[in-house]
């Protein structure tokens, strides 16, 4: 598979703030089924992740332009991590196994323009900040899922080499066209800062919201939790691999 060689645009920006990634070490085979074809599983220390993630999605502009009411807005998702050996390069990114938001409208054009799964779901969250920062998600028909953080106030950087950076250091993303058709973007930002987490929480139906094959959450501890300050960000047009 080579890259397609075209210029490509800025089609969506905005600020991705407060992300949330919440992390498993999961077998390479629940994962392989949900490849895209020329893309491989990226791994960190020898371990696959999957990473449940819940971010604010501010200032949201489509070829900068915000729609009313539909600019903020909260996002949660399910991720792993993979990588794509390019002309340029290994491109290291992310493949979603599911991305839920508040606004019908966002679903549908991420649907149209990316082919992503994304899908609705009232979403509610707040932000309270003491001593300490508290996060809380709440979402599902009946706010049947939730997920409370506390973190330390001043943010420190992220490490090199270290678990945070390959978790929130992949600047791609890829989504299974068709059998044999892979679609890549780019993500833009400046490296992010964390904030230490004192104390999280959850209660979180995997299998209700993402299939048998990831039931077996259910049952796991996450191996880790990490809370970003974020950034704005770009989002460019997809292209094709082939």
């Amino acid at each position: 598979m080579s890259d397609k060689k075209t210029e490509t645009k800025a089609f969506l920006t905005g600020e991705w703030r407060n992300l949330v990634m919440m992390n498993f070490v999961v077998p390479e085979h629940v994962l392989k089924p949900h490849l895209p074809n020329g893309v491989e599983l990226d791994a960190f220390d020898g371990k696959c992740y999957v990473s449940f993630v819940a971010f604010h999605f501010l200032d949201t502009k489509v070829k900068g332009i915000g729609f009313p009411f539909h600019k903020d807005f909260e996002e949660i998702n399910l991720r792993f991590y993979v990588k794509y050996p390019s002309a340029e390069g290994m491109k290291h990114g992310v493949v979603f196994i599911s991305e839920l938001v508040p606004k019908r409208m966002i679903a549908w054009i991420a649907k149209l323009i990316y082919q992503e799964k994304y899908s609705y779901s009232p979403i509610k969250s707040k932000i309270e900040q003491t001593n300490e920062r508290y996060l809380s998600f709440e979402w599902g028909r009946e706010r049947e899922h939730e997920l409370k953080v506390e973190t330390a106030i001043q943010v420190k950087p992220i490490a090199k080499g270290s678990k945070e950076e390959f978790i929130f250091e992949h600047y791609w993303g890829y989504t299974s066209l068709s059998a044999f058709r892979t679609g890549e973007y780019k993500v833009e930002h400046p490296r992010w800062n964390i904030y230490p987490v004192n104390n999280f929480s959850y209660k979180i139906d995997f299998g209700k919201l993402y299939g048998e094959d990831f039931s077996f959450l259910n049952d796991m501890q996450p191996d880790s939790l990490f809370v970003a300050e974020g950034s704005e960000i770009k989002v460019y047009e997809r292209t094709i691999l082939k």
